[in-house]
Parts: structure tokens; C-alpha cells; sequence
């Protein structure tokens, strides 16, 4: 998979190279759930969010807050010591240390035979984590280290099966499984809170790199990277290939083409001048021979990083890789053959790249600028490191940083492009531009970057805003919330950004000592460390390059006609028999595919038992008290062992009496509260108000449908009731509560909507981001239309933020710009409704996880706060939503049958590839389901739609999705070169589960796997702030311990006859429908197939 972006908590936000690294997200449900399905949306760019592999930088790359103090406990820092240092006779010791910042106690060792190097890290945290690093630079853009990082995972000396990664899916209790590929490196990650598991994870991954089958079997290439395929002689040749199809996608979309080209502009001489992702025009240049050689090169021990963290032994740990690197001896070539070299800042004057990009036959003729800078071509010191990252925060951090501040108001454009700084390679980028620019505006953009970065390193910043950037920062590196993504992972990715360049691995991950001498100097001369830092690394650095993407209305054709014509070519200098050699090849990759693993290779795959595995639910802790303090509000506290002193709250207030039609503009006026300002504090204001007292603070609405009072849980409701909060979340230490309180207080009655420059530029930047979204992410905006044909609240979300979402952009921005003032009325109407003093109380909740020490400290800072909410803490009450119907239901119902009506869609966009959809109400209203449905759609994904759609028919990804609330199914592919093909392979899946139920009958391992996995998916760890959600989420939809537990176990008790009793339902499905986002060209083949489509052109 394409991992398009290394995330930093910096700014939660992608870097401005987002091809920066090509992940092996191998699609599933299970992967698609730990990356939510793909979505880190770019705070600052527009750029379409595509299926991410999340990623947290820590140390000098972490984004932090403060002159914060959080506290960390220590107890165990003595048993953790205790690790150093431990001795094995395979390995000599290269050094020891400790990284107090995150209480890590780390141990470099030096594999003697192979030549490895090792580094243990224990942690108390028993989400363990273990990774396998190489650097593998490319010379060309055929994509080889990308193609290979799908293939060796497909089968190995050891584990004999078609694609382990796939059974391990299917049955482990992982929290992390992938791989991706950077331009310079390739990673392998793992992770479990179970330690069988997780040693069975270590040994089929370290199997799969150092002896995979796919540097002996070309069938591996031709499946995972590219083959001609044919099946009869009258027909043309087609590429086929998951990681060409994947490229294709990528090369779809306007911003991944702008990125890259920036990316081989800045550097002309070095690796990371080519796509380690590879070129779909190159992708076909690269032959096994050379596929297998880069492996031999690169994939030695000597030329690895391996990378362990958490609580598990340290023996064992040497003594798993010491039976594998025992294998090698020492390879003295493999390191320097693989070293990555500076790009020297070389060009005299400043470039122009002019590059076209695909646009839809009524798209606006708008132009993409992004100016580019090459940073370093020499080692940054630590304290240039962290005040360089701080320096971004203040250009470009948050809506109100200078520069992107600046280039958002300034007109030319629409939204931003690149993100600002990225430092993860070898050497540092800066990009920034904007998209939606009109020709003649093109080379005002250039000038408007360099004038405002000249005038900020004349003038410098001030000191708020130095203290806000520099307060994010630190809390952020402080906190380390990493979320449900292993914080090992974190550790690893933070340590190799130097390591993999044969530095300290663990120099990498502090951060305390050079953030004590950048105070110092700020508190010396202020804002001086910055602007010399502007002259130096941009204003006097001419290796800068300024890339313009124009459209072109015939380029996506221009590109089939291309291909088909090579196509063509290539046939007509081939032989009848040389093309019946490509038929018998394709029928025996077919069959290959299509085959079932032998049992005895199967066997071969170390799994868990049943045994194995937690019976009980995992409860968090919950106390709910109403009407708190006689203020009328209710308030939910969660009391934790630790939060590092941190509280995490929310206020969730009641948006239920907003018209039905004001609804969708509701994602507008979230932002409005956070970007326009409030009361006496303009946006600039407020923004660093937030940065210097909190951690962040963020705005959202939450829809969310609940139990009804006496219906039995765990069956369909008719969907009617449900709860609708605009929610204000924030973070921040003990000591600061009051302040974030404040702000709370603040943006909630006094957000300033009346800034018409400034929601204009919200809409503007939210409809390309949505347009970008449907080209990037259509699986997702396919998802959504299906939902909300049969569902109340999905198609809330839909009008929200699906594809009727941009229509209706389009439309406020049309009124924003030439009726203002009704806008406006609007928008003062909801805040009315929503803030009504005489029932307003009775509709918030007040939520904060924390632990003791803070409960204990903010008490006070809680009662005043409560007290202040406007509202009247007597008024009346609000329905209740348990008992009666929600007052938007009756009237969506209603608008759902002209609105939303149930049939085949296709949004037609330029892309090469199809995100293809296909739903339909699998329980009706007032049947029970069954935990049982979470392992067979797990088992779905995994196995029959991973086969089909993504191996024999070449999609990035298949998978498919059930919610047991409101019981509708949904099948869906991703990056997929085929369209009537995967319908079809829907719509044989009660067949193929069918099947399954009969050999889980004969096999019960199998049914044991699947349960397993599912398992695995339930009990991902969390972080404090995400187990104070859970248990707050669970109490509001009045789901009860005992559904809970029920549940689990009924999905512990899964049996052969739950798989059949799915699959009649399947073959069954009631009112389906299909909803597809590809190209023009797509549909008329489809319907070539008797596929047909109500066409829409979004673009």
C-alpha cells in the first residue's frame, strides 16, 4: 500500500512531500480499522487523505506543549534499569542508554556473526512493538523496493502458506501489522499486547525478509507488482499488478502528482530524485531478475535495523534473532552500497517546473503552486533540529501561523499546498503554495511566499506567538499520546530518522537538553534564533524550486490512448505463440491464486487458542453525576491510574432544535468556532491563547444513535433515536484546566460569525479538500452514499460530509460571497437555538478522564466552570431521546425517499482506477444480531474479498463493512482496475461463504482462527484520553455491561451454522445498491457487462 505521509503530533498533519513513504497497508477490514480506513485529513493542504499508515515522530520531530510539567511515574524505572546491558554470546554490546523523556532504557548491540545491529528498548508498556528496518535507495522508478515490500511478505522458508501476513490478519491478536516503504528505507512493523502472539509475529516476519519465496518464484512478482495478462487471443493486453493498479491511483490525483514533482525537482542528483513507489509508465521496466537482485543487495543483516520496545524479556528478544541472523555472515559491502547521498544545494537561481494534471470536463481551469526549498545539505545539530520544527509551528502550524495565514487571505487561491517543513530523510524540505489559483494569479503566489517571508524575517515574531509554538511543541513531546498506535512504533520511527543514517539511534529521541538551549537563546534575544534561521535556510538558499500543475481536460485520455497503444504495440510484435505463452502464464497465476493453501501449510502458520484469549470485557471506569453542583449540567469522570497529570475533557452540548435544513452546516460553523476568532481575540489571538494554555483544542458534532428505553439491546432499531452534540474537546496539565475552561467558555458564546473573508476562505478550502476526497478516497465517499439511502443517521453523516456535502459547500459559498448577510442570519440562528437559555443546560455534558492527582486539583476549576455555562441551571428540559423519536428523524425519513434514493450511482471523476460500492440491509428492523457477524465479516475481508478483489483481480484493496446497529452491509474495493468484475465478485460471496461453514465443520482450527482474529479487533490498546472516550460513548448510548459481555461471547462462541445463517442472509441482501466513484471511460465498459449507473460528473 501507499503509506502517502509520515505524520508528525506536531501538527497532526502530513508533510509536504506526501509521497514520502509507500506502505504496505495491505487493505483489509482489520488494517482499514487501525488507520481509520485511511483518513488523517491535512490540516494545512487540501490534499485528498488517502488509506494512511498513521505514524508519530517523538523527540526533536514531535510537535510538544509547554512550559508544561507532566508528571510520569517512576516506580518502575528501577525493574526497567535492571534491562541494560543484558548479555548474549551471539551479540556484542555497542552502547547503553537512557532516554528520560520517555523512559526508555536502551541497548545498542552489534550481531557478531551477520554484522546486525540490535537496539532493545524497555518501556513499561506492554504494548510490545518489534521492527525490521533496511535502507534500500533506489535508482529508478520502477518502484522495486515498493514491489518487494508487498512480495516478501508473501510466503517464506518457514511459513509455507500463499501470504502469512494475510493468516496473521485473520488470526492474531496484533494491535500492529504492515510494512512501507520511504524513499530511502523499507520498514517491517509488528506489535501485540499478548507475548505468544507477539513472538509468532517476530518469527514470520523476520522469516519473510531474509527468505522470502518471492525472490525464487516470479509468479510473486507478476502478482504483486506487474505482469501482461491475456486470456484469449482476440483480446488486447492489460497490465495487471496490485502495486501498478495501487501507482495508478496515486498518479490520479493532482496533489500526489504535485508532490512528487516537487519532490524530483528539489532533488535532481540523489535517490530521492526517483519514486520509490514507482512510476505506473516505469513499473512495467522492471524485470524478476532485477526484482531479486535488489533483494540480495539491500536485504542483508548488515544493511538491517532491528528495533524492539515494551515490557517483553530481553534474552528472548536476542535469542528470536539470533536463529535467524545465525543464517549470515558478515556482508562489508551491504552498508556502504546502500548509503544515501546529500543533494548538494547546487542551482544559481530559482526553477520553474510547469507539469499538467488530470481535470474533469467542467472543472475550473485552476492552476496548483508549490515553492520549494532544499533546507540542509549538511548534518543539523539537535538545537537546529527542534528550532527549525518550532519555526514551522510558527509559519505554518495552525490557520493563524504568518505564512499560511497570509496565503489564505491574500485571494489567489483556494487552499494550501505542501505542509511546510519535512525533515524525515536525510535532508529537510520546506513547500508551501496554494491550489485554485487563476492563471494570471500564478506568479503572484511565488512572490506573496518570499515577500512574507521577508517581512517576518525583518520584523520576527512576537512573543505570544513564540510562546504558543513553543508551548504545542512541548506538551506534545511531553505527552506522547500516541493514540491506539503503538507508542513503540513512535520510539522506532523517531530513533531510525537517525539511525538508518548511522547515527545514535538514541540521540534521536531526546529532546530535553536542546530545548533547554533554544529557551535560553529566546529568552536572550528573543525571536532572532528564527528570522536568522528564515535568511539562512530560505531567503538566501536559491536551491528552490516552484512547480506549476496546469490542467488538462484530455490528459486522462491521453494517458489510456498511451497505454493502449504501447499495449498494442507490444502485441503486434509478439508471435502466436509467445502470446499463448502470456495465456497459459495468466491461467496458471489464476489458478495459483485461486488455489487453496494445502492444510500442511497452513500448518505452518504459529497461531494462538482459543485459550489463549480474555473472556471478560475490558470496563473502564465511569462516574456520572447529573445536575453537578446545581448547575444542571450532567458531568462524566473518569478516574484512571495515570494521565501523566493531564486532564482530557469535552463539553457536549445539545444541536437537536437546529432546522433539519441548517444541519448541514454544521462542519462549517465547528470551524468557525475555532478559525474566526471569538469575543475580544481575533483569530491570531485566540490561536495562541490555545497554544500557550492547552495542549489543543478542537471542535466537532457527534451523531451517534442510542438504545431505546425498554427495546431489547443488540437488536435494529428503527434508527429514530439517537443523540446530536456539538462536542468542544481539549487537553491540558492540572494547573491550566481553568484556562482551557475558559476557552471552552469562550468559543461557545462568543465565536466570532460574522468574518466574511474569512468563511469564505473555510469554504473555499473545504470544497477542494472534498473534491481532492472523492478522487483519493472514494471508497469512503462510496461507503457513505450506500449508507444513507437506508438510515436515518447515515445520512446525516452523508449531507454532512459526504458527496452531497460539496454541493452544498458550493451553495454556501455562493451565498457567503453574494448574500452574506442571510448567511450570516443563519448561522447567529443556530447559535441561538443551540445556546437557548432555558433548555441548554439540560442538554450538556460535561466529560474529563484524568487521574487522581488531577481530579483532586481541578474540582474547584470544574464547579466554577459549571456555574458559568450559559443557560439557566433551572430551566426546562429537553425530550428525552431514549423514549422518543429525534425531532430531525420524521422529516429525514421523509426527504431520504427523493433525496436518497436506492440505486446504482456513479460519480465520475479523471482517475485511472475505481472505487467500487455495493450495499443493502442485511437485518431488518427489530431482528437481533449476533456477535457471530463480527468474526465472519472479518473472515470476509480477509480471506474471500482479499482474494478476489485485491489478488486475483489486482485492487489495492477489498473489504467490506457491517454495523450491528443499524444492520446494513456494505462491500467495497479500493485503487481497483475493475468495475463490473468486482460487482460480480460481490455478489458470489453467500456462495463462497457458504463453503467456508462446510469446511469449518471438518477444520475447526480455521473457525478458531477467525474468531481469534476478530478478537484481535476488539481489544486494541488505548490511551488514556481514548479509554475515557470509550467508556463515555458506551454510557451515552445506554449500552449496557452485560450487552457488552454477551456480545463477546457470542462472537467466542461462533460455529460453522452462524457462517451458513450469514450467508443466506447474503444471498439474500435486501435493497441493494451500488455506489461507484471512476472514470467516464469505466463506466462505458462497465455497462458493456450489463452494469448500469446514474452518472454524475463531480469534477
Amino acid at each position: 500500500m501507499l503509506f502517502l505521509a509520515y505524520l508528525s503530533t506536531t501538527a497532526g498533519r502530513t508533510t509536504a512531500f506526501a509521497g514520502l513513504a509507500k506502505g504496505a497497508l495491505r487493505t483489509s477490514s482489520t488494517v482499514a480499522r487501525r488507520s481509520s480506513s485511511a483518513s488523517f485529513v491535512n490540516k494545512r493542504s487540501s490534499c485528498a487523505s488517502q488509506l494512511l499508515l498513521p505514524t508519530f515522530t517523538v523527540g526533536r520531530f514531535a510537535s510538544s506543549s509547554s512550559t508544561c510539567s507532566i508528571a510520569r511515574p517512576s516506580a518502575v524505572a528501577t525493574e526497567l534499569e535492571k534491562n541494560l546491558g543484558v548479555t548474549h554470546p551471539a551479540y556484542e554490546i555497542l552502547s547503553t542508554d537512557v532516554v528520560t523523556e520517555f523512559g526508555a532504557y536502551c541497548t545498542l548491540y552489534r550481531h557478531k556473526k551477520s554484522g546486525a545491529e540490535l537496539l532493545s528498548v524497555s518501556t513499561d508498556d506492554d504494548n510490545k512493538c518489534f521492527g525490521i528496518t533496511f535502507r534500500t535507495p533506489p535508482s529508478d522508478s520502477t518502484g522495486v523496493p515498493h514491489i518487494l515490500e508487498h512480495s516478501v511478505l508473501c510466503g517464506s522458508r518457514k511459513y509455507k502458506t500463499k501470504d502469512p501476513f494475510v493468516q496473521l490478519l485473520q488470526g492474531s491478536l496484533q494491535t500492529f501489522l504492515n510494512a512501507f516503504t520511504y524513499p530511502d528505507r523499507t520498514c517491517y512493523v509488528v506489535a501485540s499486547q499478548n507475548t505468544k502472539d507477539f513472538y509468532n509475529l517476530i518469527n514470520v516476519y523476520a522469516d519473510a525478509v531474509f527468505h522470502p519465496r518471492a525472490i525464487s518464484d516470479p509468479m510473486v512478482h507478476a502478482q504483486e507488482g506487474w505482469h501482461l495478462e491475456l486470456e484469449e487471443l482476440s483480446q488486447p493486453l492489460t497490465y495487471k499488478g496490485v502495486v501498478y493498479n495501487e501507482m495508478k491511483g496515486v498518479y490520479s490525483s493532482p496533489d500526489s502528482l504535485l508532490q512528487r514533482e516537487a519532490q524530483h525537482s528539489i532533488f535532481p542528483d540523489n535517490t530521492y530524485g526517483v519514486d520509490s513507489g514507482g512510476d505506473p509508465v516505469e513499473i512495467p521496466n522492471l524485470s524478476f531478475e532485477q526484482f531479486a537482485n535488489f533483494h540480495k543487495k539491500f536485504y542483508h543483516p548488515a544493511n538491517s535495523r532491528i528495533f524492539f520496545a515494551g515490557d517483553d524479556d530481553v534474552a528472548k528478544r536476542l535469542e528470536i534473532m539470533d536463529e535467524y541472523l545465525s543464517d549470515f555472515d558478515q556482508s562489508p559491502e551491504s552498508k556502504p552500497g546502500s548509503v544515501v547521498q546529500y543533494q548538494k544545494k547546487k542551482y544559481d537561481a530559482p526553477k520553474l517546473v510547469r507539469k499538467p494534471y488530470p481535470a474533469g470536463a467542467d472543472q475550473p481551469e485552476t492552476h496548483m503552486i508549490m515553492v520549494n526549498w532544499l533546507v540542509n545539505d549538511r548534518e543539523f545539530s539537535p538545537v537546529e533540529e527542534i528550532t527549525i520544527t518550532i519555526l514551522d509551528h510558527l509559519l505554518m502550524g495552525t490557520t493563524s501561523s504568518i505564512l499560511r495565514k497570509t496565503l489564505m487571505e491574500s485571494g489567489l487561491g483556494d487552499a494550501i499546498t505542501g505542509g511546510g517543513l519535512m525533515t524525515e530523510l536525510l535532508q529537510g524540505v520546506f513547500s508551501v503554495g496554494l491550489k485554485g489559483v487563476k492563471p494570471e494569479d500564478v506568479s503572484k503566489v511565488e512572490e506573496l511566499v518570499v515577500e512574507t517571508l521577508k517581512k517576518v524575517a525583518e520584523e520576527g515574531f512576537s512573543e505570544d506567538a513564540v510562546a504558543a509554538s513553543m508551548n504545542t511543541i512541548e506538551f506534545d513531546m511531553r505527552e506522547f499520546n500516541t493514540g491506539s498506535f503503538p507508542k513503540g512504533l513512535s520510539l522506532m520511527l523517531g530513533s531510525m530518522s537517525k539511525w538508518i543514517y548511522d547515527k545514535s539511534p538514541t540521540e534521536a529521541l531526546k529532546f530535553e537538553e536542546p530545548l533547554a538551549e533554544l529557551k535560553a537563546t529566546i529568552a536572550e534575544s528573543g525571536s532572532k534564533v528564527f528570522q536568522d534561521m528564515i535568511r539562512d535556510l530560505l531567503l538566501e538558499n536559491s536551491h528552490r524550486t516552484t512547480v506549476e500543475m496546469y490542467p488538462s481536460k484530455t490528459l486522462e485520455e491521453e494517458q489510456l490512448k498511451a497505454e493502449k497503444d504501447k499495449l498494442a504495440q507490444i502485441k503486434a510484435s509478439m508471435s502466436e505463440d509467445d502470446l499463448k505463452q502470456i495465456i497459459d502464464k495468466t491461467v496458471e497465476l489464476k489458478k495459483l491464486q485461486a488455489a487453496e493453501d494445502p492444510p500442511e501449510a497452513r500448518a505452518t502458520i504459529p497461531s494462538l487458542e482459543l485459550e489463549d484469549l480474555k473472556r471478560e470485557v475490558t470496563e473502564y471506569p465511569i462516574e456520572v453525576t447529573e445536575n453537578a453542583a446545581n448547575s444542571g449540567v450532567t458531568l462524566v469522570q473518569h478516574e484512571l491510574g495515570s494521565t501523566s497529570g493531564i486532564a482530557y475533557a469535552s463539553l457536549a452540548v445539545d444541536v437537536s432544535g437546529i432546522p433539519l435544513e441548517d444541519v448541514p452546516l454544521l462542519p462549517l460553523f465547528t470551524r468557525i468556532m475555532m478559525e474566526t476568532g471569538a469575543g475580544e481575540y481575533d483569530s491570531v489571538a485566540l490561536s495562541r491563547k490555545i497554544g500557550m494554555h492547552t495542549g489543543g483544542v478542537s471542535v466537532s458534532t457527534m451523531i451517534t444513535g442510542v438504545n431505546k428505553d425498554g427495546a431489547p439491546e443488540g437488536v435494529i432499531g428503527e434508527g429514530e433515536h439517537f443523540v446530536s452534540k456539538l462536542t468542544i474537546s481539549g487537553k491540558a496539565t492540572s494547573d491550566k484546566v481553568d484556562e482551557m475552561f475558559s476557552i471552552f467558555d469562550l468559543i461557545l458564546r462568543d465565536a466570532n460569525l460574522d468574518s466574511r473573508a474569512k468563511i469564505i476562505e473555510i469554504l473555499k478550502e473545504s470544497k477542494s479538500r472534498k473534491e481532492s476526497s472523492v478522487q483519493g478516497s472514494g471508497h469512503s465517499t462510496a461507503n457513505a452514499r450506500i449508507r444513507s439511502r437506508y438510515n436515518v443517521i447515515g445520512y446525516i453523516n452523508e449531507i454532512m460530509s459526504g458527496l452531497s456535502s460539496l454541493d452544498t459547500v458550493k451553495g454556501l459559498l455562493d451565498q457567503a460571497e453574494n448574500d452574506f448577510p442571510s448567511l450570516l442570519a443563519r448561522l447567529e440562528n443556530m447559535r441561538n437555538v443551540i445556546l437557548d437559555k432555558s433548555t441548554c443546560r439540560d442538554g450538556m455534558i460535561l466529560d474529563i478522564t484524568g487521574d487522581k492527582a488531577v481530579f483532586d486539583k481541578i474540582q474547584p476549576a470544574v464547579e466554577e466552570f459549571l456555574q458559568k455555562l450559559p443557560g439557566d441551571s433551572h430551566g426546562g428540559k429537553l425530550q428525552n431521546f431514549y423514549s422518543e423519536p429525534h425531532p430531525w428523524a420524521k422529516h429525514i425519513k421523509q426527504e431520504m425517499s427523493s433525496k436518497a434514493p436506492i440505486v446504482d450511482e456513479g460519480f465520475v471523476v479523471p482517475t485511472q482506477v475505481s472505487y467500487v460500492g455495493k450495499g443493502g440491509r442485511l437485518y431488518d428492523i427489530g431482528e437481533e444480531v449476533s456477535g457471530s457477524t463480527a468474526v465472519i465479516q472479518k473472515f470476509l475481508g480477509t480471506g474471500y474479498l482479499w482474494d478476489n478483489v485485491r489478488v486475483i483481480g489486482g485492487a489495492y484493496g477489498g473489504f467490506c463493512q457491517f454495523q450491528p446497529r443499524d444492520g446494513i452491509f456494505t462491500f467495497l474495493s479500493y485503487r481497483d482496475p475493475n468495475l463490473a468484475g468486482t460487482i460480480d465478485v460481490y455478489d458470489a460471496a453467500s456462495d463462497s461463504l457458504m463453503s467456508s461453514a462446510v469446511e469449518m465443520e471438518k477444520n475447526p482450527e480455521a473457525l478458531a482462527t477467525a474468531i481469534i482474529g476478530a478478537i484481535g479487533d476488539m481489544d486494541g490498546a488505548l490511551s488514556p484520553d481514548q479509554k475515557g472516550a470509550v467508556a463515555f460513548r458506551r454510557w451515552l448510548t445506554r449500552e449496557t455491561p452485560e450487552q457488552r459481555q454477551k456480545y463477546r461471547d457470542q462472537v467466542l462462541n461462533t460455529k460453522p451454522s452462524d457462517f451458513r445463517d450469514f450467508a443466506e442472509r447474503l444471498r439474500a441482501l435486501k435493497d441493494t445498491s451500488s455506489a461507484v466513484v471512476s472514470s467516464k471511460a469505466a463506466f462505458e465498459d462497465a455497462s458493456k457487462s450489463g452494469k448500469t449507473f446514474t452518472l454524475k460528473e463531480v469534477m
